[in-house]
């Protein structure tokens, strides 16, 4: 299974926090590395977004259909996420457009095997796969990619 997770783009401050608006800075973020991503990611992937509107601005940066999912929403845990993306089982490449802190203990906890406060930085990727026939071993990172570099 591929599992991509990319944290939402740059976000205004303020609260209702779920009603966060990207920053200019934060679209052309969201811009360069949906750009990237179209390239990389398979014709069939998963996008599943959630429904804060900086992660909804961020994804529809990708002009690909995606589905809001409120177990994406800033408050989820890891464990909740991996579920809803069907981790490790999905037949497809899954994206999820999320938050901090979720994200980084995601990576941690495929890649280092526990929960841990690992930082994803705004509007980066962390690509993690693991091979159907390997559930055994780990996960591997494929790629880890900021939108300064894509």
């Amino acid at each position: 299974m591929e599992l991509i997770l990319w944290r939402h783009a740059e976000a205004e401050d303020g609260s209702p926090d779920m009603e966060r608006a990207l920053t200019a800075k934060g679209r052309k973020q969201a811009a360069r590395m949906a750009e990237w991503l179209d390239r990389a990611l398979p014709q069939h992937c998963r996008i599943l977004v959630s429904p804060a509107l900086r992660a909804l601005q961020t994804a529809q940066a990708l002009d690909r259909k995606f589905k809001t999912l409120p177990a994406l929403a800033p408050d989820s845990g890891a464990v909740q996420v991996l579920k809803a993306c069907h981790w490790p089982d999905s037949r497809e490449p899954v994206l999820v457009v999320g938050h901090q802190p979720t994200l980084g203990r995601i990576a941690a906890l495929l890649i280092a095997g526990s929960e841990q406060d690992w930082t994803l930085r705004k509007a980066n990727i962390c690509w993690i796969t693991q091979k159907k026939d390997e559930q055994a071993s780990a996960p591997s990172l494929r790629a880890i990619l900021g939108p300064d570099l894509a």
